[in-house]
């Protein structure tokens, strides 16, 4: 191929290398120099323009793009239209993306001009997913290059294994203490799970985590059709002869394989019961993020084999990215699970909405609003409590004396509720495992309400974020692991940390309320006036 300066007359029949802009013409990279284009480079001033030009041992680099491309294409695989050098290729069908390394490095060290890059072997696809490009880095290369490119791929063209199995039974063990909303959940996200997959939860069953219950209703599940059966176990698998892979031997199946280099998800088991496969999940496959088990379940569920060999070789990127609710480090024996919260009161606002007054340092039964919420929450089992202020910081401060209670300056208070929140949050003690974040303006807000998410609060269960709740609506105050401080070090503005709560639903545990005690703030004078009209009892929330 020919590269380099000509003028626009020797231009003609060549490719432009670069985008040319000059008065009113606009010529694109990759245009094919006319007659009309070298008129209009005249007319235009143009006295040099770098172009490509095919030798005629050449192909051009759509026609290389889309001949690759084509041998490439298998089963569930089909190609569009090359363009600019590129041809994509995309899934035709959902299903598990099969690619041969070796085929596609043979593909890339014949020569620097032919690219080729696929999504890694065996991703769950869908149909119309792109799944790979080949992409022509100069205009044009020998055909050479292009039939040798063809010839590497010999019979390993890649393909879309469609998925199979569209009946799946779930057994649920049980141990006191395992809330039956961790069961609806862990069926809601499989249900999301399998969805892509055409695959759906035929049956479901909820057993006692023993063996002889167990059994059964693996047994049970298989005779009512299920293709695939999913046991959630109360308890991690810990043993070979444990409840899950003793109760699948029980019935005369097989374990075919317990534990994989995948993380999260390293207590994986794979079984196989009457020819159906019995996965026994990992307590990571109740969240909706990617890890192991979604790389055994989407393999089975197009009828692939899942081999020792498959499962020991998934430890380069097997290191998955961190699951919030996964324990971290392990709880060591004897200790009380993680309980040392501390408390943060947000007390830095201008309260805008009381058009003048500080509301904080409004009265309610002859006490300040933020007094009243500083001792409760020194009332529970929070320690230490920290008070943020900011907007008449001195008057807060003195709203207070005399109770032992740390405070944190915020000079940024008027940029908004985030730029407190981060305030409190970076003066909380090292030692502390988490800190429940308070309003200021919450007069029912009591020590009993305080302590109930101290107690829901559980990292080595999973229970990371504690929110009040009453009839599905949530509250305040919020308890927050130390595990999201990073993320609350980032807030902006002046909308809180609800988002977060939406990101790590996985994360979350409810604690239900009754009455408005999660609710009342104070926010207007109408409010104020409604308060001491109605005399609010305060610390007896009824929480």
């Amino acid at each position: 191929m020919k590269f380099g300066p000509v003028t626009p007359d020797d231009a003609l029949g060549g490719v432009t290398v670069h985008a040319i802009r000059q008065g009113l013409l606009v010529l694109k990279k990759g245009t094919v120099v006319g007659f009309a284009e070298v008129a209009a480079l005249k007319q235009a001033g143009v006295k040099e323009i770098v172009v490509a030009r095919l030798d005629k041992d050449d192909v051009s680099e759509d026609e290389a793009a889309a001949s690759i491309a084509a041998a490439v294409a298998g089963d569930g695989v089909h190609v569009e239209r090359a363009f600019t050098g590129r041809a994509n290729l995309f899934a035709s069908e959902a299903g598990v993306l099969m690619v041969d390394r070796d085929s596609v490095d043979r593909i890339n060290r014949i020569d620097e001009a032919v690219t080729f890059a696929t999504l890694p072997a065996f991703k769950a696809v869908v149909a119309g997913e792109m799944v790979a490009t080949v992409k022509i880095i100069p205009f044009g290369v020998e055909a050479k290059l292009r039939d040798a490119a063809v010839a590497a791929v010999g019979a390993a063209r890649m393909r879309v294994a469609p998925f199979k199995i569209k009946r799946v039974g779930v057994v649920s063990t049980l141990l006191p203490g395992l809330a039956p909303k961790v069961i609806e959940k862990t069926l809601r996200v499989t249900d999301e799970r399998l969805a892509p997959t055409g695959a759906r939860i035929i049956a479901e069953r909820r057993v006692p985590h023993d063996e002889a219950a167990l059994a059964p209703a693996i047994d049970e599940l298989i005779a009512l059709g299920a293709e695939l059966v999913l046991v959630f176990g109360a308890s991690a698998i810990a043993d070979r002869r444990d409840v899950i892979p003793a109760a699948i031997e029980q019935i005369g199946g097989a374990v075919e394989h317990f534990g994989m280099p995948v993380d999260p998800g390293n207590l994986m088991l794979i079984g196989k019961v009457n020819g159906r496969p019995v996965l026994g999940a990992p307590g990571c496959a109740r969240s909706p993020k990617e890890n192991g088990f979604d790389w055994i379940l989407m393999r089975l569920l197009a009828g692939l084999p899942v081999t020792r060999a498959d499962v020991t070789g998934m430890g380069v990127g097997g290191l998955l990215m961190e699951i919030v609710t996964r324990p971290q480090p392990r709880v060591p024996v004897g200790t009380d699970g993680n309980k040392n919260v501390a408390a943060v009161i947000l007390a830095a606002g201008r309260s805008t909405r009381m058009g003048g007054p500080n509301k904080l340092l409004a009265e309610l039964n002859g006490k300040k609003l933020v007094r009243i919420v500083a001792e409760q929450v020194l009332a529970s089992k929070a320690s230490p409590v920290i008070v943020v202020t900011g907007h008449q910081a001195g008057e807060i401060e003195t709203a207070l004396k005399g109770l032992n209670v740390e405070f944190a300056r915020n000079p940024d208070f008027a940029q908004g509720l985030a730029t407190s929140v981060k305030a409190g949050i970076a003066t909380v003690p090292e030692n502390a495992d988490g800190a429940v974040v308070c309003l200021g303006d919450m007069p029912l807000i009591d020590a009993k309400l305080i302590d109930r998410l101290v107690e829901a609060f559980a990292p080595d269960r999973g229970s990371l974020i504690v929110v009040p709740v009453a009839e599905g609506r949530r509250g305040n105050p919020v308890l927050w692991s130390r595990r999201f401080f990073p993320e609350l070090m980032v807030l902006d503005g002046d909308v809180g940390a609800r988002h977060l709560i939406a990101r790590h639903m996985e994360a979350v545990t409810e604690v239900e309320v009754e009455g408005k005690s999660a609710f009342l703030d104070i926010d207007t004078p109408e409010m104020l006036t409604d308060a001491r009209r109605d005399g609010l009892r305060i610390g007896a929330s009824g929480s």
